[in-house]
């Protein structure tokens, strides 16, 4: 069983790497709105990249919110870094 602060040291690592990683997938929305207005992109394309940051980022919510902390925490610490953006990519359903 885990002690009060082993847990509030879990919940901090999680906010810490929610955070990181959210702000990765926010970057790669600014880049791709800056592609569209050098007009390397059109406007379907960036939309495609909104809806995978969309599914991307609730895929990191779920990940840092619906289990438990401590193995969440080591699974941070622990596990090779999970690519949230291809988390979120579109897949084919044939």
């Amino acid at each position: 069983m885990s002690t009060k602060a082993e847990r509030r040291a879990a919940r901090e690592t999680i906010a810490k790497y929610h955070e990181e990683q959210l702000g990765e997938l926010v970057g790669r929305v600014g880049a791709a709105v800056d592609r569209f207005d050098r007009g390397e992109q059109n406007a379907f394309e960036v939309d495609e990249q909104l809806f995978q940051y969309s599914r991307a980022a609730k895929e990191l919510w779920k990940f840092c919110n619906l289990g438990n902390v401590e193995i969440t925490a080591r699974v941070i610490r622990d596990d090779p870094p999970i690519d949230w953006w291809d988390r979120g990519a579109r897949r084919d359903r044939r």
